[in-house]
This record gives structure tokens, C-alpha cells and sequence, in this order.
């Protein structure tokens, strides 16, 4: 037998007549609305034509409906990071995916007693088509271009001001690009003091930090080798017989930028790693070959896909402790 008296007591009741014993609301609740899903600081590294496999981390990113709440680039990073938060992704990739070695070398304007190879002017006039006058703070979400300062050493975070300057200072590599004078300070490529920008996000306490390392398969485990520098004769004669390969100046330049690269991301990452890191694997692509963009863009695109899940349970994880 049912307790009226208990109903007649109870809030969530329903009723027109105190004669008629009220009834029990049996309305269904609207559904809670689902949680929130936390957005994503990225961390997008230096490594020049890898660089381009952050634009098809980026399309994977955004075709799964993952917010990014900031970027943090270095190099070729802070180039695709602050297209991309500019709205200018689609003509980057655009001009990436149309270089040829020809089309290449009619961008690299040689200069003559210089502070590098290249003025990089006929690049700047490129970027100068889509985001002249833009500045940092007019972009909708936080973004931070890394540099280096050539006099003092010092790790320099631009956060505001001219974006294409920011993007200028961050990608010009020693030897290769002219330094960018800016604000009394000479400001060359960021990847010699923070190769991927994982403590940038977290100096802007972002509740998860996803690193994109171009450079992760470059070198393997890094090692230390024992040597005998001493030959026998008969070595000395084999040597001499076996074909070499000779760098030259550039191909050495190159090759040490990737040993100083690789060597300060790995310190950097062990004492400041990620919540989750993308490596695609891009160590068959050169620092010079921008031509390899379609590769590169689909090699970083299927390497974010296979993420996803991962990503997903950190957002998760990450709601829920904000």
C-alpha cells in the first residue's frame, strides 16, 4: 500500500486539489550535457622541410574536432603555428605542396658579405601577401614564436607585435638566413635553445601539452662511442682504396644544426616532457628538401591519426582535474 502522507511530504510532488492526494512528478530530467573536452597546447619543433608535416597533424587535429587553445612554435613550427591560428593554413600548404627545387631556388635571394646566405626577402614578400600588418594579439588564441638572441645567448619568447617578423626571427637559421634585427636585439632560429617548445605551454599553464618532434627518429638512442684513433697498415691501405663521401660545407653546416638540434630536445623533453608527443617519422627527408612537402604532410597527418585515441582519454583526464 502506497504512503500518501510520505508524497503529500515530499518536494517533487504534483498537484491542483488538497483534497486529491498528490501524485509523484514522473517528468524525465533533460540529459546532463556532456563534459567539456579540455583544448590543447601545442608544441610544434623546429627541423626546416620536416616542418611541414605540422600541417597534416594540424588537419588531422581539427577533422576530429580537437581544440587547439595555443601554439607555441619554433622554427618551421612558429611558421605552420602562426599560419594556421592566422587563418592561412590552406594558402600554406598550398605554396608547400606547389615547391619544386627550380621554384626553390627563385626564392632564396643570395646575398654577398652578409650575416648568411640567404636575405630571405623574396620569402617575407610571400608572406607579406597574406599577413601584412597582422600582429600577434589580433590572432584569436595565444601564440608564442621562440628565437635566439645572437649576443647574449638568451631564449627569446615573442608574444606579441608584427606576427611576420616573429615567424622571421624564429626560422632564421645561422649560416642560412640573415639574423632579424628587431627591438635592439639580433634574433636567429629558436631551435638552438628550445628545439620544441613543451615549458613555453607550460609557463602559460595549459592543462595539456601535446609536442609534435620532428627530430625523433633522426639519430636513435644517442650513444657513446670508444675509439681507437690508431690504423695498421694494411687498414690505412683499405681505407684509402674505399670510396668517400665528401659533405661539403654546407651538407657539414647541416649536419651539425641536426646533432645540436637533436641533443638539446632530448634534455629539454626529459626535464620537461609533454602529456603526449607525435614523432613522425621524417628522417629520410632533408633540412633543405621542401619539394617533399605531399610526404611530409601525409606522414604527419597518419601519425596524429594514430594518436587520436590517446589524445582523447588526456582530454578527458584533463576536464576533469580543471
Amino acid at each position: 500500500m502506497l504512503n500518501w502522507n510520505l508524497y503529500r511530504q515530499s518536494p517533487d510532488v504534483v498537484t491542483s486539489d488538497p483534497g486529491v492526494p498528490a501524485i509523484p512528478d514522473m517528468s524525465i530530467s533533460p540529459p546532463a550535457p556532456a563534459p567539456k573536452k579540455a583544448r590543447i597546447a601545442l608544441a610544434l619543433g623546429g627541423g626546416a622541410a620536416r616542418g611541414w608535416a605540422h600541417i597534416g597533424v594540424l588537419r588531422a587535429l581539427d577533422e576530429e574536432g580537437i581544440e587547439v587553445g595555443m601554439v607555441a612554435g619554433t622554427s618551421i613550427g612558429a611558421l605552420v603555428g602562426g599560419c594556421y591560428l592566422a587563418g592561412k593554413l590552406d594558402e600554406l600548404e598550398e605554396f608547400a605542396r606547389s615547391l619544386t627545387m627550380r621554384r626553390i631556388a627563385s626564392l632564396l635571394d643570395l646575398t654577398i658579405g652578409g650575416s648568411g646566405l640567404f636575405g630571405g626577402m623574396r620569402l617575407t614578400k610571400r608572406m607579406q601577401e597574406h599577413l601584412e600588418g597582422l600582429t600577434v594579439e589580433q590572432l584569436d588564441r595565444p601564440f608564442v614564436a621562440v628565437a635566439a638572441e645572437v649576443n647574449t645567448g638568451h631564449e627569446v619568447w615573442i608574444g606579441n607585435g608584427s606576427l611576420i617578423t616573429a615567424l622571421r626571427a624564429s626560422y632564421a637559421l645561422p649560416g642560412i638566413f640573415e639574423p632579424i634585427r628587431s627591438n635592439q636585439r639580433t634574433l636567429v632560429d629558436g631551435a638552438l635553445v628550445n628545439p620544441v617548445p613543451v615549458s613555453v605551454c607550460r609557463a602559460y599553464e595549459q592543462p595539456l601539452v601535446v609536442a609534435v618532434n620532428l627530430n625523433y627518429d633522426l639519430y636513435g638512442r644517442s650513444a657513446v662511442v670508444r675509439h681507437n684513433a690508431s690504423l695498421s697498415a694494411s687498414e690505412v691501405h683499405k681505407r684509402e682504396e674505399a670510396p668517400t663521401t665528401r659533405l661539403g660545407m654546407t651538407g657539414v653546416m647541416v649536419q651539425a644544426f641536426n646533432i645540436i638540434q637533436d641533443r638539446i630536445a632530448r634534455a629539454r623533453l626529459a626535464g620537461d616532457p609533454p602529456d603526449i608527443s607525435i614523432n613522425p617519422r621524417l628522417s629520410d627527408i632533408g633540412l633543405s628538401e621542401f619539394h617533399r612537402a605531399g610526404e611530409a604532410i601525409a606522414r604527419g597527418y597518419e601519425e596524429a591519426k594514430m594518436r587520436l585515441p590517446e589524445l582523447k582519454r588526456m582530454q578527458d583526464l584533463a576536464a576533469g582535474s580543471v
